[in-house]
């Protein structure tokens, strides 16, 4: 990609209560979902990578592997919005800020690193993509810098940064349906349909 290549930032924050406990610490493949979502990041391309953190943070910072940022998010109970702030304020702390920010959700163990790369390559300051599948938009999603504040602005509850992004005119939607699958994983149910998957992300 041309570039600096966008940061990673994995929302993780949830307590999981249709799972039973906190997604992040689910394991698939015998791997936790959270250690496989920053797999795919990195693979994908991004960096640095970052973590935010709510639910059971000492049980799932214990999981992170070393060179990735721990981010707490004290209000992570109000939702995803609050996780996303306390991420874009992250990011934004770097020192140099990156071009944009790549955001990724811990329970989507369908999206693979083919899509974050391809996400990934429209990196730049004014990016704002986010990944389509059959043409119906959901993640991961491509922030540039430029965007930072207004998606902050708007982040609340459980939208993230879905208030931003909707109608927005300088929104791109790319195609990753051929690479990659966004269900995600909220109960055993769900999670029992990914058990006998053995194709790596």
């Amino acid at each position: 990609m041309a570039g600096r290549p966008p940061a990673g930032l994995l929302l993780a924050a949830g307590a999981g209560r249709r799972m039973g406990r906190p997604k992040a610490l689910v394991t698939l493949g015998g791997q936790p979902l959270v250690r496989r979502a920053l797999r795919v990041l990195d693979d994908g391309g991004c960096a640095p990578l970052l973590v935010v953190l709510g639910a059971a943070a000492d049980e799932v910072r214990g999981l992170l592997p070393a060179g990735v940022q721990p981010v707490p998010a004290p209000d992570w109970a109000e939702g995803m919005g609050a996780s996303l702030r306390a991420g874009l304020d992250a990011v934004a702390a770097i020192d140099p800020a990156p071009d944009a920010v790549l955001v990724h959700l811990v329970d989507l163990p369908g999206v693979t690193a083919d899509a974050v790369a391809r996400l990934a390559a429209r990196s730049g300051p004014d990016a704002l993509v986010r990944a389509a599948y059959d043409g119906r938009p959901a993640h991961p999603v491509l922030i540039g810098r430029a965007h930072w504040p207004g998606v902050r602005a708007s982040a609340a509850g459980d939208a993230g940064a879905r208030g931003y992004l909707a109608g927005h005119p300088a929104l791109e939607l790319l195609e990753c349906g051929d690479v990659s699958t966004p269900d995600d994983v909220d109960t055993q149910e769900h999670l029992s349909r990914w058990a006998g998957n053995t194709v790596e992300p």
